[in-house]
């Protein structure tokens, strides 16, 4: 399915890349930048465009300490339940905010016409998304696991060139707050790098 977007990087060496989803969040945002700070680690920030308007200061540290950004629409909305329209001007909306070519769907939920179409918009004219899958998904959102659990699923899975998702919500802290430590020091002691990529 969708073989046009991106799930994984190809990459030769050692090589993983972070991506967190739905802030900026006023707790978890901050905790992630000093997680990553600590490992001289980057990421991409998928961010929800009425957040950003919210938390300006904390999107413009992800931005200050060299991290990139995407957008993630502006209402965090499912492509599956609403209009072309409704979606397609959402994308544009939160990209007054945010700045960057990559887009990742919410929900990883999007029709093949929405994902025709964000290539044609006249709000995003200039910018040729780049839609931003995975293939490891930590699962912190869902309260029904354990932060354990989400740490041994990214551990299990994760190989050169992985896309992980975690997410700087509130719904995902207890969990997330947990594992990505974990994660970073893991795969740091094991030799490998954490990398973001380019905003346009």
């Amino acid at each position: 399915m969708y073989p046009a977007l991106t799930w994984r990087i190809k990459e030769p060496g050692k090589t993983v890349y972070l991506t967190f989803d739905d802030g900026p969040h006023e707790t978890a945002t901050p905790f992630v930048l000093d997680q990553l700070k600590q490992y001289h680690a980057k990421a991409i920030f998928f961010c929800i465009g009425k957040n950003v308007a919210a938390h300006p200061d904390i999107y413009q540290r992800i931005l200050d300490e060299g991290h990139s950004v995407g957008n993630h629409t502006y209402n965090h909305v499912n492509g599956w339940k609403v209009s072309d329209e409704v979606y397609i001007n959402e994308v544009a909306k939160a990209a007054t905010l945010i700045k960057s070519n990559l887009f990742r769907p919410p929900y990883g939920r999007i029709k093949r016409s929405q994902q025709k179409k964000l290539q044609t918009h006249p709000g995003l004219a200039g910018t040729k998304l780049q839609t931003i899958m995975w293939d490891v998904l930590s699962g912190d959102f869902d309260t029904n696991l354990s932060g354990e659990a989400c740490l041994g699923y990214v551990l299990y899975h994760t190989r050169p060139g992985s896309i992980i998702v975690f997410h700087d919500s509130t719904k995902a802290w207890e969990r997330m707050s947990y594992a990505l430590p974990k994660v970073l020091e893991h795969f740091t002691k094991q030799g490998y790098e954490f990398r973001t990529l380019p905003n346009l």
